[in-house]
């Protein structure tokens, strides 16, 4: 019994020292300086308590609250169109076609494209006077925009972006999808039922748990967006992209307030930590496991 022990610490090790010291330790640090007014230029540092949680929600900081707005915003728009538009293009990939190892391929590739070549070419592409979604447009008589030089259209715009990049999710549909035993689709048929059948009765039942999956990614994803906003607008026009991590990084980094930006970051953590907590107390009444019934 000791001697399996030791080997399974033995083998953990690297993984359990590498969370003490890479994720452990920074929270905790974070958490500490979180009540200090803690510079990088500023030569001593002092506890202040809660000071910096009163300044965040007391109103004192106006950009909070919009980074927070403009964050939900986002997450609104952005959760349910990966959600919906992965598992419709999972379904697709699924169906019995010629190549459709090609076209998966085609759907994954952008996923693994560099955030930054990205950002590059969704720059080119809606560039609102030579971009080439204005010129498709304009070439079909159909209105144009300003994208991401518009305030009413940035959020929608890096919506946009994010989703060229669904192929992570897609794989895990796939995944999903294909566990699914052949013969209920075959007691369907049997039946008479059609497609709308097999979706709504077979599928979406038993496709719930990669739903969940998928969801509780996408929304820790989506509120810690930052390279969109950091390449792409820069949090503008008028603040109508400030994105809750990019405020973060640029109250850290770019203002060096770091205790500042440490209660920032704690306060996201629990942002995250709720939904993520709803999202779990939700999945009792619609997740459903093969043998198991509901969660």
């Amino acid at each position: 019994m000791r001697k399996g022990l030791f080997y399974g610490l033995l083998f953990t090790s690297p993984a359990i020292l590498g969370f003490l010291l890479f994720t452990l330790g920074p929270m905790i640090a974070s958490l500490v300086l979180s009540l200090t007014d803690y510079n990088v230029f500023k030569a001593q540092t002092s506890f202040v308590g809660l000071d910096n949680y009163v300044r965040l929600f007391g109103g004192e900081d106006e950009l909070f609250y919009r980074s927070l707005g403009v964050t939900f915003y986002f997450v609104l728009l952005r959760v349910p169109a990966v959600i919906l538009i992965s598992f419709a293009v999972a379904l697709l990939l699924n169906m019995n076609v010629r190549g459709k190892s090609i076209f998966r391929t085609i759907i994954y590739l952008p996923s693994i494209v560099p955030a930054v070549a990205s950002a590059m070419i969704w720059m080119w592409l809606l560039n609102p006077d030579l971009g080439l979604v204005n010129s498709a447009l304009s070439a079909v008589g159909l209105p144009t925009s300003n994208w991401l030089y518009a305030e009413n259209s940035v959020v929608p715009s890096v919506v946009l972006t994010t989703l060229w990049g669904i192929g992570g999710t897609v794989i895990i549909f796939l995944a999903g999808l294909t566990g699914i035993p052949k013969q209920y689709y075959e007691a369907i048929d049997v039946d008479g039922g059609g497609w709308y059948s097999k979706l709504r009765h077979i599928t979406i039942p038993m496709v719930t748990p990669t739903i969940f999956f998928n969801t509780i990614m996408t929304i820790i994803g989506s509120f810690q967006v930052f390279n969109e906003a950091y390449i792409l607008t820069e949090g503008g026009p008028n603040n109508r992209s400030l994105f809750y991590v990019f405020y973060l990084w640029r109250t850290g980094f770019r203002d060096t307030e770091m205790g500042y930006a440490s209660a920032l970051a704690w306060v996201l953590f629990l942002i995250i930590l709720f939904f993520t907590y709803l999202v779990f107390r939700s999945s009792k009444s619609w997740v459903y496991y093969e043998g198991g019934g509901r969660s």
